[in-house]
């Protein structure tokens, strides 16, 4: 999966309060795995996880091997209420 740095790092801060313990919980893996899932590097338990960055406009392009713990945050997002 592809997508910006800097939507990935929008997407990172639009989660609610407890999102990354919850991230991490709901998934069986460390909190710090899901913090640095959303920065420059990504790690799993400690370990580096597969990813690309391919410079350019936004921050550059990341490719994410296992989109699981995005796609476990926009369901997050998705559950939040629409305020107008």
């Amino acid at each position: 999966m592809n997508i910006t740095f800097e939507e990935l790092r929008r997407i990172k801060h639009a989660l609610p309060s407890g999102s990354v313990s919850r991230i991490a919980q709901d998934l069986n893996i460390e909190e710090q795995t899901v913090r640095n899932y959303f920065g420059a590097h990504q790690y799993k338990d400690g370990q580096l996880v597969e990813w690309h960055l391919e410079p350019g406009p936004n921050g550059g392009i990341v490719h994410l091997e296992d989109p699981t713990i995005l796609n476990h945050a926009l369901q997050i997002l998705g559950e939040q209420p629409v305020l107008s």
